[in-house]
This record gives C-alpha cells, sequence and structure tokens, in this order.
C-alpha cells in the first residue's frame, strides 16, 4: 500500500513529538528507584565538594539578608577577577574566527594537544628540561588529577599533605583507594597523611612516613601558600626514589614564585624525571579559569613496576576518555606563551601579589599570625586557639559580609587556619582589609 506526503510527514513529525500522557486508566506506576547498585566508594566521601558547599552557605546567607548581596565581597574561591589582556584575548579571537573560514577550519584534533602548543610549553616554561611529547594538553589541572586517578587505579596508596587541595583526598575515595573516613580523625583510612604544620614550615617529612604508592605535592601550595625550597624538593626526590614512589607534583601556582632560587617545576630537581609527574594549568596565569587549558608532564623515563612508561597507560586515559582541549582555547594557549603574551602574565601576577600583600599586611597589623601570601596567591591566618574555622568562617560572612574559606575544609590539618584569596580586584581587597580589620580585630 503507497502513503501519502501527508502521512509520510505526520509520521515522521511524531517522532519528535512530546512523549503523550498515559490514556486515562493506564498504569501509572513507576519504579521508586533503579536496580543499579549505587558505587559505595561514593557513599564514603563526606559531605560536599567544598568550594560548593562554601557557594550553599554564602547564597543562604544572601536568601536570608538580601539587601548585603551588593555588600559581599569574596576572598573564598581562587577565581581570577581581572581581564584576559589585549595579546592574549588576540589569540582567542584569532582561533575563533578561523574557524569560520574554509582555509583555517580544524575540527578533531590531536587528544595530546597541538603539536605547536606542546613545543612551546616545553620550551618556554621549561626551558627545554622535557620534551614536546612529554606533554599532555588539556582542560585543566584538577581534570587531570582525576584522569592521573584512573589510571592509577583502586589498589594504591596514596600521600596527601595535609592540609592540602581537596581534589588529591576526594578522587582517592571516589577511585576505591581509600576506607571509611575515621568521625574522630576525620582521616581515611589507606591515604597516608602526611602533617604539614608551621613548625615544618608546611612541607612533610617524607623519610619518616609510611611508604605511599602515589605522593601528592603541591608548590606553592594551596592552601597554605608556603613554598617548597630546592633543598626540600631534593629531599622529595631521593624518598620517592628510595622507595619506589610516584610523586604528583602540582604547579599550578609556579609563576606566583619570584625569589630567585626557589624552583617552579619539580624538573629542575636532579632525577625527578625517574620518579615524578607535574600538573600545571593556565588558570592562574592568564585568567582562563573559565577558559580551560592545562597540561600534565609525564617523562619518558617515568615507569611502573614491570617496566610499562607511565606515559603509555596517560596516553591511553586521554586518547580513550578525552578528544583534547577546544583548538580556540590552545590558541589562546600559544598566544600567553609568545613574549608579549609572558609580559601581560607577568603583570597580572603582579597584580595579585600585590593584592596578598595587602591582605597579609592587613591580618598582621592586627596582630595575627600569618603564612603564605608571598611568591603565592593564598594568605594562610592562624587564627586564636581553640578558635573553630568554620564558625570563624561564619562569624565574618555575617559580621563583615567577606567570604574567606575554612582550613579545616582542606583536611584536619588545616583546622585553627582561614585561607584568603587575592584573586578579588583591587577595589575588594582593600575594602576587605578594612573590614577584616574591624571584625576580627583582638
Amino acid at each position: 500500500m503507497k502513503l501519502s506526503i501527508a502521512a509520510l510527514l505526520l509520521g515522521s513529525a511524531s517522532a519528535f513529538m512530546a512523549p503523550q500522557q498515559p490514556a486515562s486508566g493506564a498504569s501509572t506506576t513507576a519504579l521508586a528507584m533503579s536496580g543499579v547498585e549505587r558505587n559505595a566508594n561514593f557513599a564514603k566521601l563526606a559531605g560536599g565538594y567544598l568550594f560548593p558547599e562554601i557557594g550553599r552557605r554564602r547564597n543562604a546567607y544572601l536568601e536570608a539578608n538580601p539587601d548585603m548581596a551588593d555588600r559581599l565581597i569574596s576572598l573564598g574561591i581562587g577565581d581570577t577577577t581581572q581581564p584576559i589582556p589585549d595579546h592574549i584575548l588576540s589569540g582567542l579571537v584569532g582561533g575563533a574566527s578561523k574557524l569560520g573560514t574554509k582555509e583555517g577550519y580544524s575540527g578533531y584534533g590531536a587528544e595530546q594537544g597541538n603539536n605547536e602548543l606542546r613545543s612551546k610549553i616545553a620550551s618556554v616554561l621549561y626551558n627545554d628540561l622535557i620534551a614536546p611529547d612529554e606533554v599532555f594538553v588539556s582542560d585543566g589541572a584538577k581534570c587531570d588529577i582525576m584522569r592521573v586517578q584512573q589510571m592509577f587505579g583502586p589498589k594504591v596508596v596514596s600521600a596527601v599533605q595535609d592540609p592540602s587541595y581537596p581534589v588529591y583526598v576526594d578522587t582517592s575515595v571516589m577511585m576505591g583507594q581509600t576506607g571509611n573516613q575515621n568521625e574522630e580523625t576525620k582521616q581515611y583510612d589507606n591515604i597516608v597523611y602526611m602533617p604539614c604544620t608551621a613548625e615544618n614550615g608546611f612541607f612533610p617529612d617524607l623519610a619518616s612516613l609510611p611508604r605511599a604508592d602515589v605522593v601528592y605535592i603541591c608548590s606553592p601550595n594551596n592552601p597554605t601558600g608556603a613554598c617548597a625550597t630546592r633543598e626540600q624538593l631534593e629531599e622529595a626526590v631521593r624518598v620517592c626514589k628510595e622507595k619506589g614512589s610516584i610523586l604528583v607534583f602540582d604547579a599550578a601556582y609556579a609563576p606566583f614564585i619570584r625569589t630567585p632560587g626557589v624552583p617552579k617545576s619539580i624538573y629542575e630537581i636532579e632525577g625527578a624525571e625517574e620518579v615524578a609527574m607535574e600538573c600545571n594549568s593556565f588558570s592562574k596565569y592568564a585568567g582562563f579559569t573559565g577558559v580551560r587549558l592545562g597540561w600534565t608532564v609525564v617523562p619518558s623515563g617515568l615507569k611502573f613496576s614491570d617496566g610499562t612508561p607511565v606515559r603509555n597507560d596517560f596516553n591511553r586515559v586521554m586518547t580513550t576518555a578525552f578528544n583534547g582541549a577546544s583548538n580556540i582555547v590552545q590558541a589562546g594557549g600559544l598566544a600567553c606563551l609568545d613574549k608579549e603574551g609572558m609580559k601581560e602574565i607577568d603583570t597580572l601576577i603582579d597584580y595579585y601579589l600585590e593584592n596578598a600583600k595587602l591582605l597579609k599586611d592587613a591580618m598582621e597589623s592586627i596582630g595575627y599570625k600569618v603564612f603564605g601570601g608571598t611568591d603565592a596567591p593564598y594568605v594562610f591566618v592562624q587564627l586564636p586557639e581553640g578558635k573553630s574555622s568554620w564558625d570563624a568562617f561564619s562569624e565574618i560572612l555575617e559580621s563583615a559580609q567577606v567570604v574567606t574559606i575554612p582550613g579545616a575544609g582542606f583536611g584536619p590539618g588545616g583546622e585553627g587556619y582561614l585561607r584568603l584569596s587575592a584573586f578579588a580586584s583591587r577595589e575588594n581587597v582593600e575594602e576587605a582589609c578594612t573590614r577584616l580589620k574591624e571584625t576580627m580585630a583582638k
């Protein structure tokens, strides 16, 4: 039987129509849940991830106090606020414009990144201490940490600085590397917590700690603002080599280091290419927090216990679960690494470092002991003994309308501290300093 064109069109159109309500009398019973068992590792996670929790509390405050919306200042999450500079922006704009031409259009690129960008990262940022094919361009260091965890799998033991960026711990839990959180210590079983205190310069004594398969170190550190010295990093490389551990070095804040002799990369340390991989990002370099571009270095000499190059497995993760960073964004990355782009980055970093100095000076002026704020965008403020960091967060929010980050959010070792971020505008930092001095004066 032949169907009319109208009938064919009607039949085709029906495939795109909204689902119809069940006919009267039809069963509307639905399953209350699926038959899929939840990943038990997610049930181990304690509460929400730190920064969304800060956002939730901030929003709850504003909901209760809507008249304070224009007064609120954030020194919380480390999100950049200054516009992307002209030369770097021209790279992004040019990258986008090329896609509108027949000659310039490009589709999928290499999952490992644009070869020109990989080469430029190796030469400009690492002074050719690494090879271009050891660079894996990505959408950011945070995403790469999870990819690193996927590569290592559930059977490794990880070691983290305490306090530390929460991603290292949370991804370890998600991957099934840990037991449950101890309610008393707030630490997860099967993670090695490396105490970082004011007494040890916020850098762990690795030699005295139990062996871990994977050791995470961040310098300049988030949240403490401490920068590892050359001697500390030499010791870390030595211990990791001696114990057969792999060091994951998070260098996302490297451009803030201005003190001569302080390493910006783990590969400035002899022998690091045999024990370490490094994660980094353009987020804080060039205001790319929303643009998303980072990289991870995996040296060819870094190998698993069976002799397999780690780079091979990380390459498999990238080529399987990632289609490469945006062509437009990579064009912006190339502009960052031009001479003009590097000058613009220096100007941005100078701006945020001056903010950090203002915050540090303000807190010291009212009698607080302060860490970081030099060679780092974070100021770590020691609270009076016995003062809860979450209580301090709430009091400052309510009294001064300034958002901070409680140290306890970075692990049990952060209790008793507040982290202040220097990534606000100068105007807001100056106003926040005034309010903090009034609210927190001892």
